[in-house]
């Protein structure tokens, strides 16, 4: 598989290339499936932070196609970790549909960093789906081992099978998740976050917000909170996940 010119750029950037073992593969629901994998040097030479995510690199008729992928369960020491597919058409859900033990892969790591804003957040606030849950799931064990512990979350996940609202989100204490699912592409969740989001529960200054759903729905509630709450954007971390 030649690379593509993104792949240039990358490099040009200090991205780092690996290869991946497959090890196994585990059904999370009808809808996810989770392929754990040998990382080939890849944690113990890039490290590890909450929210991590890497770039796979798919063979498509030939050319190159990379994705974003979220590493989970991470174990440096062994040198493993997992990740969690959609099974929607494409390449990357057909090669992780077939994917057998002992294959391998390409991945890239460039881009990804993540840390709380200081001092830390008076609350937290959560925006996502099910392709966001694992690095949602890793901001909330982070949450757990450092001083914004003590800061609930909201959260808001939009779903579009019954079978996601059985991903489990490592909550804990008084933390709220409130399923919504997906109406209108996307409206009924932004819609619902900013009507929440007012001025009589969010702390602009004190508060902190992290947003990773559809591309147009990440825009629109960034924006929300911008221009109608005046949340300065060092104490926003948002990415669209995926575009409709």
């Amino acid at each position: 598989m030649k690379r593509n010119w993104e792949s240039v750029v990358l490099k040009v950037m200090g991205a780092k290339d690996f290869t991946l073992e497959v090890t196994g593969r585990e059904e999370i629901t009808p809808d996810f499936l989770r392929i754990h994998v040998r990382d080939g040097g890849l944690l113990e030479r890039s490290g590890l932070h909450p929210t991590m995510w890497i770039r796979l690199w798919f063979d498509d008729s030939g050319k190159a196609h990379q994705r974003a992928y979220t590493v989970v369960n991470a174990d440096p020491a062994a040198g493993t970790f997992s990740m969690d597919f959609a099974m929607h058409q494409g390449v990357a859900a057909d090669w992780a549909w077939s994917a057998q033990a002992g294959e391998t892969i390409e991945a890239t790591v460039q881009g990804s960093s993540f840390a709380f804003p200081q001092p830390s957040p008076r609350r937290i606030w959560v925006v996502g789906d099910p392709a966001s849950i694992p690095a949602i799931n890793s901001l909330l064990d982070e949450r757990e081992r450092c001083a914004a512990g003590t800061a609930p979350v909201t959260a808001w996940l939009e779903y579009r099978h019954d079978a996601d609202t059985s991903l489990q989100v490592r909550t804990s204490g008084s933390d709220v998740v409130t399923w919504i699912p997906r109406k209108r592409d996307g409206a009924a969740l932004v819609e619902e976050v900013c009507r929440a989001l007012d001025t009589d529960v969010v702390s602009a200054s004190e508060d902190f917000f992290w947003i990773a759903c559809e591309a147009s729905s990440t825009r629109a509630i960034i924006k929300h909170l911008r221009k109608e709450l005046g949340v300065d954007k060092h104490r926003i971390d948002a990415l669209g996940y995926w575009r409709a």
